[in-house]
């Protein structure tokens, strides 16, 4: 068993991240004027490619037909397909389930933000 704690727990150090930590104090100030960075983009897959069109077919047609329902700015489909495309295929696909996952009107821990007069949970792909 403990040859195989290893090997189970492997993959789920692929994916980590930290996740976000809020500055404060000087830190704030310093955060605030640094740049953001910016990776360059991928060249996507075939997969990639396809699964593209797809959500932008879900975005443009399927979203104006019944209405826009997403509690998090930017919408789960504008960041799956963010995601796809600063990550690639695989790992867009999956922190975009998790954030469809993660979908509900709950009051999470989230950073907030409001626009146009709204609260929305504030959530971009890092």
């Amino acid at each position: 068993m403990r040859k195989l704690l290893p090997l189970l727990l492997f993959p789920t150090l692929l994916y980590s991240e930290i996740g976000y930590i809020e500055p404060w104090g000087r830190d704030a100030r310093i955060s605030a004027s640094r740049p953001q960075k910016t990776s360059p983009p991928r060249k996507l897959s075939p997969m990639g490619r396809l699964s593209e069109q797809v959500i932008l077919f879900h975005h443009n047609v399927l979203t104006h037909i019944s209405g826009p329902r997403s509690h998090y700015r930017p919408t789960s489909s504008q960041y799956m397909l963010e995601a796809i495309r600063q990550h690639g295929f695989m790992k867009g696909y999956i922190m975009g389930c998790d954030r469809l996952l993660r979908e509900n009107g709950d009051p999470w821990h989230y950073r907030t933000k409001e626009i146009k007069g709204k609260l929305y949970k504030w959530d971009p792909p890092l």
